[in-house]
């Protein structure tokens, strides 16, 4: 006669069906107890799953709610149910592309609540070094009928591979996502832990290469001859994001002061130019501008009022500072037309629009300025950001700073001390 079972060792019984079902009391995210089922088509199937789950709950472990959702269910679902509603449209466009071209592609298959750190790890380690265009077959999707040579297959289609892989940022961008998803997961109790929070990446090397002073005089020069020369200028001088320059209203300016107030950013989405709330709520703040900048400014709104009045009945009133020339918000990716166009006519290296801010920031340093007032101009919500971002700099004025005392205390400098051999 069969002894009675203990407590916590469950339930096996057989179903209807025939399948036999396991049931037993596991540890929950939040601390509590709650009842799962496992199912096999034996009972010593259902047997096995249920002490293995139970074993996991007695060492402490949190046991998955629903053992066959997938990866990629979850991702899309958490897309769809939480991300939409909670990121910034651009931000959420981000996610969805990462989810979608890495994510679902590489763990999307995987059980939810089987995902492992190594399993993260391993599919993280192997994405740089897969080539993204024979991946995603973006050479395969150019028509090889196109009259146009340039828009025909030229590398991988045609088995030539063009190498493109991805940077270290994105990866790291990519595990950032996955992590943020499945610590919505361990919340709401479908997970017992975030397995890629425990994943650590190596910090990636700054890949940002500022305008030397003598490249940002020549640039700031050409943009004086460009039609919207001054949201280059303000870009270079005052680290203003390419957003934010493209969400200025002339009532965010007072030019008699000599400040403009950032309240809003300027984002393409698939719906169109969307106005989003700034980045973070230190991005909402006050920049005293140069006297150049305000002087730009000046004529560039003479030169709207211009454009207002040929523009007649076309106009489109936005009050916008940076417009087209009937009043519309600027297209993002005009700015970088328009940026290339101005490095070419200064005859300097093309960097990358954001890049502006940065070679801000790093002549500022190069200046003396201090960190707090860096991060407070461009907008940063903590002063680690500034401080990593901009590390490289630090080192090398902090290298400068050495050689100056190295200097200052060799043994062959003539010794200025008015009291030297002195009685007292």
């Amino acid at each position: 006669m069969a002894g009675r079972k203990a407590n916590g060792e469950g339930t096996i019984f057989q179903r209807a069906d025939g399948r036999w079902c396991g049931a037993g009391y596991v540890l929950a995210a939040d601390g509590s107890r709650k009842r799962i089922y496992v199912y096999g088509a034996t009972r010593r199937q259902a047997a096995d799953k249920l002490a293995e789950k139970l074993a996991d709950s007695n060492r402490g472990l949190v046991v998955a709610a629903d053992p066959n959702l997938t990866v990629g269910d979850y991702l899309t679902a958490w897309l769809t149910g939480l991300a939409r509603h909670r990121l910034r449209a651009t931000t959420y466009v981000t996610y969805e592309s990462l989810v979608r071209r890495f994510l679902i592609p590489g763990l999307g298959a995987r059980k939810l609540g089987t995902l492992t750190v190594r399993d993260v790890r391993t599919f993280l380690d192997r994405l740089p070094g897969v080539c993204q265009c024979c991946a995603q077959g973006w050479d395969a999707k150019r028509n090889p009928d196109h009259p146009v040579k340039a828009r025909r297959p030229r590398c991988c289609a045609i088995g030539n591979c063009c190498r493109k892989h991805i940077r270290p940022a994105t990866v790291r961008y990519i595990r950032a996502v996955l992590s943020a998803a499945l610590a919505d997961g361990v919340r709401e109790d479908l997970l017992g832990r975030n397995v890629a929070s425990s994943v650590r990446l190596p910090t990636p090397r700054s890949d940002f290469q500022p305008f030397t002073a003598g490249e940002a005089r020549r640039y700031l020069l050409a943009a004086a001859y460009h039609r919207h020369g001054p949201l280059f200028e303000l870009a270079l001088r005052t680290g203003l994001r390419r957003g934010e320059l493209l969400g200025l209203r002339w009532d965010d300016i007072d030019l008699d002061a000599g400040h403009l107030y950032v309240r809003r950013t300027l984002a393409r989405t698939r719906g169109g130019p969307t106005f989003q709330p700034v980045k973070t709520h230190r991005s909402a703040r006050r920049i005293v501008m140069p006297r150049d900048c305000i002087t730009a400014l000046k004529r560039y709104r003479t030169r709207q009022d211009i454009d207002r009045r040929e523009a007649a009945d076309d106009w489109t009133e936005t009050g916008l500072v940076f417009t087209t020339s009937t009043g519309g918000p600027m297209d993002p990716a005009a700015v970088h037309r328009h940026h290339q166009a101005i490095c070419e006519l200064a005859d300097v290296r093309y960097i990358r629009f954001h890049d502006l801010r940065h070679t801000c920031a790093t002549l500022l340093l190069e200046q003396g300025v201090d960190l707090v007032t860096i991060k407070d101009l461009l907008g940063h919500a903590q002063i680690h950001t500034t401080a990593d971002i901009y590390s490289h700099v630090r080192l090398r004025l902090q290298r400068h700073a050495v050689e100056s005392m190295d200097q200052a205390l060799q043994s062959d400098q003539p010794d200025d001390d008015p009291d030297n051999g002195s009685d007292d």
